[in-house]
């Protein structure tokens, strides 16, 4: 595993690691701090979400970093074009990792990734509306290494993450994170198809106790695995 200071920034083939992403999203910087604060101890990754970089752009980044030096953090940056130049804004805020939609051109993806590459960090390709298998198929050939499946803020009244998301990734060599509605009741059922990085957002940020939550998620991720 290569190492940045304390922070974890790839992730090894085929080891066996389950990481707890807290994505932060729609909510003010004080409210991201004390979420932050609340739950440090359970949490892996911080998700700068792409709501709160439109509200604080690249600042939010800076100071997150500056405030929790050993934590990965991932810019949610959705970037559709422009890969490069996005990948490197983030990175040198600080980010660990960025993310660039699957239905962005090869182009754009593929300067993303090169940049990272540049800055020994990591792209996350967001599988957001992409249902068919052919697409990822082509990511992968592309040399993508990491994608998340995730099911949209619009699209959660109507159904929460479905486990069977992950016949989209299955026989491909993609690290895979996923996304959408994840609660405790249904993340035992999640962590059985084993990616290798739980994102959860409003469970625990719309919760009355965020830390009780997000320790109550993470001992059923170290049980289950």
């Amino acid at each position: 595993m290569q190492v940045l200071g304390k922070r974890k920034l790839l992730i090894d083939k085929g080891e066996n690691i389950l990481l707890l992403q807290l994505a932060l999203d729609r909510l003010t910087k004080k409210e991201c701090v004390q979420l932050i604060n609340e739950t440090y101890n359970y949490i892996d990754l911080i998700e700068i979400g792409t709501s709160v970089i439109k509200e604080y752009g690249m600042s939010i980044i800076r100071e997150v970093r500056e405030l929790y030096p050993d934590k990965m953090i991932v810019a949610d940056m959705k970037t559709c074009d422009a890969g490069g130049y996005e990948a490197e804004q983030a990175f040198k805020a600080g980010a660990d990792i960025t993310t660039v939609m699957a239905f962005s051109s090869n182009a754009t993806i593929m300067d993303a990734k090169k940049i990272a590459q540049q800055y020994n960090r990591r792209l996350m390709v967001d599988l957001l509306e992409v249902s068919t298998g052919e697409r990822i198929k082509e990511l992968a050939e592309l040399g993508v290494e990491l994608v998340c499946l995730h099911v949209g803020i619009d699209k959660q009244q109507a159904s929460k993450f479905n486990s069977e998301l992950f016949s989209l990734v299955n026989h491909l060599n993609f690290d895979v994170s996923v996304a959408g509605g994840i609660h405790l009741e249904s993340l035992s059922e999640i962590v059985l198809r084993k990616p290798n990085i739980v994102i959860v957002g409003s469970a625990i940020t719309g919760n009355s106790n965020p830390q009780e939550i997000t320790k109550k998620m993470k001992q059923i991720m170290k049980n289950e695995c």
